[in-house]
């Protein structure tokens, strides 16, 4: 599987707040990891079960992750560099993630979670999106590419705002016509979200030990 990753922490570049929430819209943050029951608000969930499944694993407890945006769409106008699928079309999602936070926290005077350290650490997304496209570029050849962005998240789900970091995995499925192409969007979806998995056990086990 086609993986990369990529840094983008400047001043013109996409950036979180964490929670959010689209003033004027319905569109919102849901705290999916603390009440899953939550996913049925979230428009592309109910529409892909690929996705909804995706996004019920990330947030769970076998993941060190949770997720704060995400979105689908199907482009039909591809790039040089993307003659090697053979492709028409391809369909591609973004989720964003952050680190949840470390559980039990310490709480400030107000009794609000601080958040985990790892989300302002950036040796720590770093070498998570180095070790997410090593174990992918090991994966089996599909008709599917990921990339990895790290860039600037705000959290204000603590007593004090805190800047930080978060990832934006994009997913791309390329394919002859809009099944083919969500159908190997679905295949990467999977692999991504078992090294995911496997990646929080990595560092469950790092910590344990040191």
């Amino acid at each position: 599987m086609d993986a990369d990753f990529s840094v983008e922490l400047g001043a013109e570049d996409a950036t979180l707040d964490f929670p959010w929430e689209a003033e004027g819209t319905p569109l919102r943050y849901y705290d999916v990891r603390r009440q899953p029951e939550l996913l049925r608000f979230i428009d592309e969930a109910e529409k892909y079960h690929e996705l909804r499944d995706f996004l019920a694993a990330v947030n769970s407890a076998a993941s060190l992750l949770e997720t704060a945006k995400c979105d689908t769409w199907v482009e039909r106008e591809l790039s040089e560099a993307e003659d090697i699928y053979h492709a028409e079309l391809k369909f591609v999602s973004y989720v964003d993630l952050v680190f949840a936070s470390s559980g039990p926290a310490p709480r400030s005077a107000s009794g609000a979670e601080t958040p985990s350290t790892a989300r302002t650490d950036f040796p720590t997304h770093e070498r998570m999106v180095k070790r997410l496209a090593e174990m992918l570029g090991r994966a089996p050849r599909i008709q599917s590419a990921a990339e990895f962005i790290i860039r600037r998240c705000y959290f204000r789900d603590s007593a004090e705002p805190v800047s930080g970091y978060y990832v934006t995995f994009y997913l791309s499925g390329y394919g002859l016509d809009d099944e083919d192409a969500r159908r190997r969007w679905g295949i990467g979806l999977n692999v991504v979200q078992n090294a995911l998995l496997q990646l929080s056990a990595e560092f469950r086990r790092e910590k344990v030990a040191g």
